[in-house]
């Protein structure tokens, strides 16, 4: 089996702490339900459709974002951010969230990766692209919620802002 490097390794570092009795521990828990449920939200989205990714959300203030066009604060602005978002997008044939690491304390946790994206703006299709991610978690009622998104172009990337 070849070694495992990056990303990947980190993450496998990172998800595999000894817990008391043998069980999952937390931040398995957290990346295993939420990660996924996020995956699919993020998929939903670049093709038109943001009510899972609002759904992801807290509605408590405060929540953020610091995005890679826009940025945002308070439930009203985000979600209106998240539908103007949601209309542009469509024919998504690609989306890949790369872990880099994460992290659970208590009633936070963090995610911080890279979004492999192909998808069409206004029904033209874009260049592929990748965006370097940042969401911070908070447990409400039992369930995790996203209260700060923080996205932007690494180096090597075209600058959506401009």
């Amino acid at each position: 089996m070849p070694a495992t490097h990056g990303p990947a390794r980190l993450r496998e570092q990172e998800t595999k702490l000894p817990t008391p009795g043998g069980g999952l521990s937390e931040l398995d828990d957290f990346l295993a339900t939420t990660l996924a449920r996020q995956v699919e939200a993020e998929e939903a989205l670049h093709n038109g459709d943001p009510e899972p990714r609002l759904a992801m959300w807290s509605t408590q203030d405060p929540v953020t974002v610091l995005g890679a066009v826009r940025s945002a604060r308070g439930w009203d602005e985000v979600s209106r951010l998240f539908r103007w978002v949601g209309s542009g997008f469509s024919d998504c044939t690609s989306y890949r969230f790369e872990l880099v690491a994460a992290g659970v304390s208590g009633d936070l946790a963090y995610t911080v990766g890279y979004e492999h994206t192909s998808v069409s703006w206004d029904g033209t299709p874009l260049d592929p692209y990748t965006l370097r991610v940042t969401h911070a978690y908070r447990r409400e009622d039992g369930e995790w919620k996203i209260v700060h998104r923080h996205a932007d172009a690494p180096p090597d990337q075209p600058d959506f802002s401009r």
